[in-house]
């Protein structure tokens, strides 16, 4: 054979190849996200009663069936070990695969700590023998009525890159946070491992030491029929005290003064069955609904913010509900712009100066245009946001600041004796962020 043809050939051979070659190399940048023998994608869930649980979960590979706790009481040195507590964690296999990922075998471990006490510290760590995680520290909330949350809307695109400054600006920026809020689209594509894997990884030990409470979003759906991905109930540890079917998409939160409802919104739009079911829930939890403040939290928003988005069921079905029952505010996302505002209907014509606080924010990159409307009290485009909301006694407060650790948007709601609400609007004097025309 001619050097000339033996050179033909290579390049053939390399032409042939180089999908492959690539399909590898994109993988190899991502082996870090695959399961080990020890453990990852550690996270903390709000349990029913935050006062006296907490959902843990995690994942490893499925080189072993099982995997453990251990738990004590904090002590300021490292004393703690002489009294910890095993637990054996429940244990489910779930196999992946996403377009341009591996198939992935993971097992993910999950634990509820009950009968915790109230204004207490915990150490915990997960996994077995040689392989277990650093030891996490986190605090039960004081039995004292006041609770701290942090609240972001959309995260979904370029999640490791650009959503991380954001949580750590917000760590960083505000005092503790008794939990978080996701108001959904976690990630972009519902089945991508490693798309999870980036969200975990822009959380990481945040995640591992204040719990959350996450709401799905369309983007943790495939269509035709909505299905949620796997990944949800596998990966995450939340209240399955809402209607049958809805685990841990649809539930409730109950501290002394605050209730805390997630509403699954996809279903809401796709499902008449789940429709319903959630209605009739929602209905019976706040007609048996002794606290005094409630905040709601659902991906899809009731007043939309996108120029051509109308959102029908949830101003159809949901918002009937929440001016019937006096809900104080619903932190929603879906829309990729902040707005925040009051439209209370009656008789078809809409009261921007009563009822729901109702709030859309984003806390990822991603951004659509955003069209100003009456009810919208303070507006911004392209902005990502985190709020921090303060509820104690008769006060609910409420924070929004930009990534630069900047205020952008403050009110509070004082509720009266009677159970109506004020609303004091204490807006920064900085200008809105709106598109140039």
């Amino acid at each position: 054979m001619s050097n000339l043809n033996r050179l033909k050939r290579l390049f053939l051979i390399l032409i042939l190849a180089s999908p492959f070659l690539s399909f590898a190399q994109e993988n190899s940048s991502n082996d870090y996200l695959l399961p080990s023998s020890k453990p990852d994608r550690i996270i903390l869930n709000l349990s029913e009663n935050p006062l006296e649980g907490i959902g843990i979960n995690w994942r490893t590979d499925t080189s072993r069936n099982f995997s453990q706790l251990e738990f004590a009481v904090a002590t300021a040195g490292p004393e703690y070990r002489e009294a910890v507590s095993l637990l054996e964690a429940e244990t489910e296999t779930l196999v992946s695969q996403h377009e341009g990922e591996p198939v992935i075998h993971a097992n993910y471990h999950q634990v509820n700590l009950t009968g915790l006490k109230a204004g207490e510290q915990y150490v915990y760590r997960v996994g077995t023998e040689e392989n277990w995680s650093e030891w996490f520290q986190f605090s039960i909330p004081e039995d004292d009525k006041e609770v701290n949350f942090l609240y972001l809307g959309d995260v979904q695109n370029e999640v490791v890159s650009m959503f991380s400054r954001v949580i750590r600006e917000a760590m960083i920026n505000l005092p503790k946070m008794d939990f978080t809020v996701y108001a959904g689209d976690l990630i972009d594509n519902e089945h991508a491992d490693f798309e999870w894997g980036g969200w975990f990884e822009a959380g990481d030990w945040i995640h591992a030491t204040i719990p959350s409470m996450m709401t799905p979003g369309n983007h943790e759906f495939s269509k035709n029929p909505a299905t949620l991905t796997p990944h949800w109930n596998a990966q995450f540890n939340l209240p399955k005290n809402g209607p049958k079917g809805l685990e841990e998409t649809s539930y409730e939160v109950n501290y002394p003064e605050l209730k805390v409802i997630s509403l699954d919104g996809e279903q809401i739009d796709e499902s008449p069955t789940y429709r319903k079911a959630q209605i009739d829930w929602l209905r019976n939890i706040l007609t048996n609904n002794p606290r005094k403040w409630t905040v709601i939290t659902f991906h899809y928003p009731v007043y939309a913010t996108h120029p051509t988005r109308y959102h029908d069921k949830m101003i159809d079905y949901i918002r009937p509900i929440l001016q019937e029952f006096k809900v104080d505010l619903a932190i929603q996302g879906h829309d990729h712009a902040y707005a925040r505002g009051q439209a209370f209907d009656e008789n078809g014509k809409l009261n921007y100066d009563k009822g729901t606080v109702y709030v859309v924010s984003v806390a990822g990159p991603k951004m659509y245009d955003l069209k100003p409307d009456e009810w919208m009290t303070r507006k911004g485009y392209s902005t990502q946001t985190y709020q921090w909301i303060n509820v104690k006694d008769d006060l609910l407060t409420f924070k929004t600041y930009t990534t630069l650790g900047k205020l952008y948007d403050s009110f509070e709601i004082q509720k009266d004796a009677d159970g109506s609400n004020s609303i004091i609007n204490k807006i920064p004097n900085t200008p809105e962020r709106l598109q140039s025309k």
